[in-house]
């Protein structure tokens, strides 16, 4: 029985594999995809300051870290089931059964699709496919693309398929309906827009960013919508249908209402030979309910989460999660959940104790805080205190167990 079994080499598990590895315990990575990065490998971006970020250097540096420490990693592994036995887990997966002392769950975020009439048409994809395969496999997914789905996924993805050499026609919104929700209320898009103006080229968005009403914002954008590094995003525009005929040749749009609604004859066709749908992303805990986790649904987190405290614990014994399965943030927040998850295993596995132990994961928790208040992006408002008010449910379902 190994010390630690991390499933998801991302920048979670990867950086829970390092902090754990450094303080002596024996770790196993397990992925599904070919090689270490998880999401990292599609990132592309410049930061405020200028310095471009390539996601795929990001994680060689972390795989290069972590092998250097004695850590395994086996890629192209799925886990398929997850037992609680006597002093641990086993892990049931494609290649083999690891039994270990603890177990991470650092699964990260799938998307949510947005069913689209016209979207089973060669040519249609989520955007996070459109940015594999242009950031990771550096194949273009189109020459000329639309993307339906208005938000800070899309428009972060729009200018990395940009940057890759691909035209992006429009970025418009999906039609109101039920699944939709939200995706469809330019309002509510406005206000997920006006969390990435600081990123904006314009000098005029950017300061605009942090006075204009969201409400307002809806009503007084033109109805072609406005630019963000010369891509159209268009929230008073919405997708009717994807045409074409054995491939993708364009998208059937109309004009909407600040509110959303269809506005009768205002439809036109704008040509296309691919389509992004971008319908936001969600945790992806199915693992962490197949070994029996308490969840709480928490929407600025994305969904259904594990109960889970600061340490990343959850409410079973030896198991941990960290990174996008307990809510949806940026890669760096992910990672410096990872390595406090990776000295909180420790400190059970008495491989960090002493005096300091308390202090240096105190420190950890502390650094994950300051990442998330300096991320670049914020997937959703009410990040922080919905954290908080989770961690209380913990304390409060955790105090209950034990009273019982």
């Amino acid at each position: 029985m190994i010390d630690l079994v991390i499933v998801g080499a991302g920048p979670a598990g990867l950086g829970a594999a390092i902090s754990a590895a450094e303080n002596g315990l024996e770790v196993c990575v397990l992925d599904e995809f070919v090689k270490p990065g998880g999401r990292l490998l599609g990132q592309l971006h410049e930061e405020p300051d200028g310095k471009w970020v390539n996601g795929i250097t990001e994680a060689q540096k972390l795989h290069e870290r972590a092998i250097q420490l004695g850590v395994k990693i086996l890629c192209g592994v799925s886990v398929y089931d997850l037992l609680k036995v006597d002093n641990g887990w086993c892990v049931h997966t494609t290649d083999k059964i690891i039994e270990s002392k603890c177990l991470l769950l650092a699964t990260g975020a799938s998307e949510t699709p947005i069913p689209v009439p016209g979207w089973t048409l060669p040519g249609v994809m989520s955007i996070g496919a459109a940015q594999v395969m242009g950031n990771v496999h550096r194949v273009k997914p189109g020459e000329k693309g639309i993307i339906i789905g208005v938000n800070v996924l899309s428009v972060a993805i729009a200018r990395e398929l940009q940057l890759c050499g691909v035209h992006i026609e429009s970025i418009v919104l999906p039609l109101p309906n039920l699944i939709s929700g939200d995706a469809a209320n330019p309002e509510k898009m406005m206000e997920s827009l006006l969390r990435l103006s600081h990123l904006a080229p314009s000098p005029l968005i950017r300061f605009g960013g942090k006075w204009v009403n969201p409400k307002l914002g809806a009503l007084l954008f033109p109805k072609n919508g406005f630019k963000m590094w010369d891509i159209p995003i268009q929230l008073r525009k919405t997708a009717l249908e994807i045409v074409g005929d054995k491939q993708v040749e364009g998208v059937r749009i109309a004009e909407i209402s600040a509110s959303g609604e269809v506005i009768p004859g205002k439809e036109k066709i704008i040509s296309a030979d691919f389509v992004c749908i971008a319908g936001g992303l969600t945790p992806m805990s199915e693992l962490a309910a197949v070994a029996g986790c308490s969840f709480s649904y928490v929407p600025e987190l994305g969904g259904h989460v594990p109960l889970h405290n600061e340490c990343m614990q959850t409410n079973l014994e030896g198991l941990y999660v960290a990174g996008n399965i307990t809510g949806v943030e940026s890669a760096k927040v992910a990672r410096a959940q990872g390595t406090v998850a990776g000295l909180a295993i420790s400190r059970e596995l008495n491989a960090l104790s002493g005096g300091n132990a308390d202090k240096i994961i105190e420190a950890a928790i502390a650094e994950v805080t300051k990442t998330r208040r300096n991320a670049l992006i914020q997937f959703q408002p009410g990040i922080e205190e919905a954290r908080r008010e989770l961690h209380q449910k913990y304390d409060e379902y955790v105090g209950k167990v034990v009273h019982i």
